[in-house]
């Protein structure tokens, strides 16, 4: 080579010098971009909310004391469906219950309620006629609280679920067995594992295509916190490099926390399980911490496929593979080989698919999506964690459900109509928490809500709205106020009639207020109605909770204004707690995560109708029960269980409606079809049998009104209106407001109690 050639060469050598040089300070430059890029995105997802957490919606915790009201049968059902596990031994740890015919010994699990954390603790009971008879709590305390069943949850768009779970919370040997499997280099390596790397690296070349991974704990994170699944070296790239810096910034201890909350565990439907807090709850129906090695076992293995090894549709499957997990714990010397065995001879003892949906109750769950939206936004109820701690009876929502659906199909006999539907509201007679709701009689199906939403005409539930304005100008009407129940007719100005007619189609001439009332007789009611004046009916509809403005013309009397059936429980709650109004409440309390109170819904009343008139009101209303038109419910419930309330019926039965009360519970029902067809059914012969119903499964008080002080009681002869004597024929014992009783005394009626009075008079 010339001189010339010599010097060409070095020349171009020292240029491709240059240029891989600078090509390679690029490749830093970018390399390093890219790992500041990574960082960021590893330290900002990992440090700033690092999960989305759907809120958790618990129903009421049931609460044990000596004299709860409970059924054996009932506490049974409880237990069963938060988990716990029935031993014929002693139970011996959280979550294990033994039953001798009325007797329970039960150990409960801590539960952290917005009041503060229970710890777990033995109890004793005995339950005798409903109730619980006798009472034992190992630590003193006279009651304790049943963790909250959890009802359902608001998920995120993508529907991820997970309960998060602590360090602390691992059950025994958790973490080794889980480093045993998935990462047994974990606490020696920074983030990736270079002989891994390079058998996996092998193996890919052999196969020509990204077959294996060789991926460590943390890399398993990388991928599922930010990562997609798809198999390519640029993925695998990255995720190397973010395993390295994650394992920069945190310590062991916390990558490991990490991963335990957001390994995916299973699939129900369209909701991801994620982190091995909600697995264990999932497969186990049991905390994280109450799981027993054979049960941690087949989720540790159930990480490499969950749905490949799930145990309820692949149980051999699931077996085999807990199985080698537990030889793996042997021949690491974690447990020993006979353990081992006996432990891969046990079932696998997974529960039962949970019900806890989220269209488990739709019906309940639009209300309280409906009184959390006054104070919550969407994204902070899907992401944020909350605990919403609710009102749901789920014992008396059961009898709602299963009473309205079944009555509905018995109703439909024999009449010409489409399908019946209906909705029922039950709450706490005194408190006006909703303990039960049903909105339609698919009580699954998440559609249109009947008890939030179908506006019917109510019927003869507005008539205690008019009586009790009647009852509270003591000085024209009483209880005995003498009412026409007689045809008429009114003319309006623009030429229209209205002429109003009992049920029955029969006038039944001068009768007794109460009477009235408790027959349900429309002349009497709109004669009534009249007498007071329409705007006096409104005031009090208004005072009692009706939110609507009511339509000002005469056949609002007999109920043509149109009502929810929450709307009337709003109104009928005033009633049954003795004229206090108090908004009816679906939500006790919410929470965050860690238990910290956001909002606490304690009950608020306002007194807005005095209790002489509103007792009096109440005697009316039990007479409904006992002699009048709700008469028949006392086939259905026994006679020691007092009832007040009122039935009503629109034309042509087009809508069956009861309201009533027991001293637990007020119930509305509402019967009908969505196309408004005729029906044969009135309120006594279609609402309340359901209402009658769910009474009997759900109710153990009776109602029984306090006597106020501004009223008093007397015997009253029911011929003549007069004061008499207790042991007269026809005496009835009537409350009246102090100083609004009859002036007259009259002996008894002309009858053999009459003459034997009179007989004894002029003897002595």
């Amino acid at each position: 080579m010339t001189k010339a050639g010599r010097k060409r060469s070095k020349s171009r050598s020292r240029a491709a010098i240059g240029l891989i040089w600078r090509l390679g300070v690029v490749a830093i430059l970018v390399l390093a971009g890219w790992t500041i890029y990574l960082d960021v995105q590893v330290s900002s997802r990992f440090e700033d909310h690092r999960w989305e957490i759907p809120s958790r919606v618990y129903a009421r915790p049931l609460e044990l004391y000596t004299g709860a009201s409970v059924s054996a049968g009932a506490l049974t059902r409880e237990l069963d469906a938060l988990g716990y596990q029935a031993v014929s031994r002693r139970p011996d740890e959280a979550g294990q219950f033994r039953r001798q015919g009325r007797r329970f010994h039960l150990r409960t699990r801590g539960f952290r309620f917005p009041d503060g954390k229970e710890s777990e603790r033995n109890l004793r009971l005995e339950i005798a006629n409903g109730a619980v008879a006798g009472f034992e709590a190992s630590d003193g305390a006279a009651l304790a609280r049943l963790e909250p069943r959890r009802i359902a949850s608001i998920y995120p768009g993508h529907g991820e679920d997970r309960v998060l779970v602590q360090l602390d919370d691992q059950p025994e040997l958790f973490r080794e067995t889980l480093l045993t499997v998935e990462d047994r280099g974990f606490e020696s390596h920074h983030g990736v594992e270079p002989t891994a790397i390079v058998r996996a690296f092998i193996a890919n070349l052999q196969a020509g295509r990204v077959v294996q991974g060789g991926s460590t704990l943390t890399q398993q994170l990388v991928k599922n916190f930010w990562l997609s699944s798809e198999q390519t070296y640029w993925r695998k790239f990255n995720e190397a490099i973010m395993a390295i810096l994650l394992e920069l910034r945190y310590s062991k201890e916390a990558i490991l926390e990490a991963y335990m909350n957001e390994a995916y565990l299973g699939q129900s439907g369209t909701r991801a399980i994620h982190g091995f807090g909600l697995a264990s709850r999932f497969w186990f129906a049991k905390p994280f911490s109450e799981l027993h090695l054979h049960e941690t076992a087949l989720l540790v293995g159930m990480v490499r496929g969950p749905g490949y090894y799930n145990p309820r549709t692949r149980p051999e499957r699931a077996r085999a593979r807990r199985n080698l997990v537990l030889d793996l714990l042997a021949d690491q010397g974690l447990i020993t080989h006979a353990r081992a065995n006996s432990l891969g001879k046990r079932t696998l003892d997974v529960a039962a698919a949970p019900d806890e949906g989220t269209h488990r109750y739709p019906a309940f769950m639009d209300l309280v999506r409906d009184h959390l939206a006054r104070d919550y936004q969407d994204e902070d109820l899907q992401t944020a964690g909350l605990r919403v701690f609710t009102t749901l009876d789920p014992q008396l929502q059961t009898a709602a459900e299963s009473r309205a659906s079944g009555m509905m199909a018995a109703l439909e006999q024999g009449q010409e109509t489409g399908t019946l539907e209906g909705a029922v509201v039950i709450t706490g007679r005194e408190s006006g928490e909703v303990e039960a709701l049903v909105g339609g009689r698919n009580t699954r199906f998440p559609g249109f809500n009947r008890a939030m939403n179908a506006s019917r005409p109510i019927g003869s539930l507005v008539k205690p709205a008019t009586y009790l304005t009647a009852l509270e100008q003591p000085a024209r009407y009483t209880l005995i106020s003498p009412l026409e129940d007689e045809p008429f007719r009114l003319e309006f100005e623009n030429g229209d009639t209205w002429s109003p007619a009992n049920f029955s189609g029969e006038s039944h001439g001068q009768v007794a207020l109460h009477r009235a009332l408790s027959r349900s007789y429309n002349q009497a009611s709109v004669r009534l109605g009249l007498d007071l004046g329409l705007p006096a009916v409104t005031e009090t509809l208004q005072r009692l909770g009706m939110e609507r403005e009511p339509p000002g013309y005469p056949s609002m009397l007999l109920g043509s204004l149109e009502m929810t059936p929450l709307e009337v429980a709003r109104m009928y709650q005033t009633i049954a707690s003795g004229g206090f109004r108090m908004p009816l409440r679906s939500i006790r309390s919410v929470t965050t995560s860690e238990g910290e109170v956001l909002s606490r819904y304690d009950l608020e009343l306002e007194q807005v109708v005095e209790p002489g008139p509103m007792h009096l009101l109440h005697y009316a209303m039990q007479e409904v029960m006992r002699e009048g038109t709700g008469s028949s419910v006392y086939n259905l419930i026994p006679q020691r269980l007092h009832t007040a309330g009122k039935t009503g019926t629109t034309n042509e039965g087009r809508d069956s409606w009861f309201a009533g009360f027991t001293g637990d519970h007020l119930g509305v029902v509402w019967v009908g079809g969505d196309d408004y067809d005729a029906t044969t059914l009135t309120g006594g012969s279609g609402a309340l049998q359901i209402w009658g119903r769910i009474m009997a499964d759900g109710s153990t008080r009776p109602f029984s009104p306090v006597v106020p002080g501004a009223v008093d009681y007397h015997w009253v002869d029911t011929a003549t209106g007069g004061i008499t004597a207790e042991q007269c024929e026809g005496a009835r014992r009537i409350p009246f407001i102090k100083g609004s009783e009859p002036q007259e005394e009259v002996p008894c009626s002309d009858s053999m109690g009459g003459r034997i009075q009179r007989w004894f008079q002029q003897i002595f």
